[in-house]
């Protein structure tokens, strides 16, 4: 595996290999991972798959037909026992154990699907990744986790009430507010976004700021312009005792959020690091 992470996702959008760059992400938490070998099994899949329906199949077979195999016959499903463990976040793990959460199981039905001439997205819907796919009739939105089951109108706003707070609304009904704008489709770049902001949150829940960092390195290739990320590092850095990166970063982030609200505290940060620094010398 000679591409780089970086290269990898600098490419134009339609040209990111999303399943590659997700295992080139485990790859921090399995060293030597065997990258080829896992998107050589959703090849295997795929073929597997293509003799099930007739080359002329409706888009709607195929989805029955990838629905059957994924999750009846290879029994893959949401984790719902373990929703936080990082496993869950890694692709090698969801096809290894065959579970995951919304947004890994989006990407192996995504990544199948697409071997299979269903050109499927990503939607970013809002506490739940789901997967949408149009079609003459309007646009079919999906959900992997939960076997691929379709999501008509009222389950999606279901979902929205859940999530979204009444005050954050302006009184708005959510039966009054335009799903559309919900079910866009997400870019290759913002599911990787999406993918590393959950490990983020696992790690920094468990506390393990070296898993933490790696993942950190990751969304700031995928995302260099989040500030907050740059500052989330410097913090993750200054944890480790690693005071020179901490106090590039954190300077950098004050110089590209001179307003920040935490503007106060993060100088505060600065003059100690800048202290610890000088010691080094």
């Amino acid at each position: 595996m000679t591409d780089s992470f970086a290269e990898l996702v600098s490419r134009e959008d339609d040209r990111i290999e999303l399943a590659r760059v997700c295992l080139q992400i485990a790859g921090d938490a399995y060293p030597g991972l065997d990258i080829d070998g896992y998107v050589g099994e959703l090849d295997r899949f795929a073929k597997r798959l293509r003799t099930r329906f007739a080359p002329e199949a409706l888009a709607e077979d195929r989805i029955i037909a990838l629905n059957e195999f994924l999750f009846d016959d290879l029994g893959f499903g949401g984790n719902t026992d373990d929703y936080y463990d990082p496993r869950n976040s890694y692709l090698n793990e969801v096809i290894d154990r065959r579970t995951g959460i919304p947004i890994t199981l989006c990407v192996l039905y995504m990544e199948i699907g697409r071997r299979i001439g269903l050109p499927f997205e990503g939607v970013s819907f809002p506490g739940h990744f789901l997967v949408r796919l149009p079609l003459r009739g309007g646009t079919l939105v999906l959900d992997p986790f939960s076997g691929g089951a379709p999501q008509p109108e009222a389950e999606l706003r279901e979902r929205l009430k859940r999530v979204i707070p009444r005050e954050a609304l302006g009184g708005v009904p959510v039966a009054e507010l335009p799903l559309n704008q919900f079910l866009e489709p997400a870019s290759n770049r913002q599911i990787l976004a999406r993918l590393l902001r959950n490990l983020k949150g696992v790690y920094r829940e468990k506390d393990q700021p070296e898993r933490l960092l790696a993942v950190l390195n990751r969304i700031i290739v995928v995302a260099p312009e989040s500030a907050a990320e740059l500052r989330d590092r410097g913090l993750v850095y200054q944890q480790l005792e690693c005071w020179r990166p901490a106090l590039q970063d954190l300077a950098e982030y004050l110089q590209r959020e001179p307003d920040a609200t935490d503007q106060d505290e993060m100088r505060e940060k600065l003059v100690d690091l800048t202290r610890r620094c000088a010691h080094l010398n």
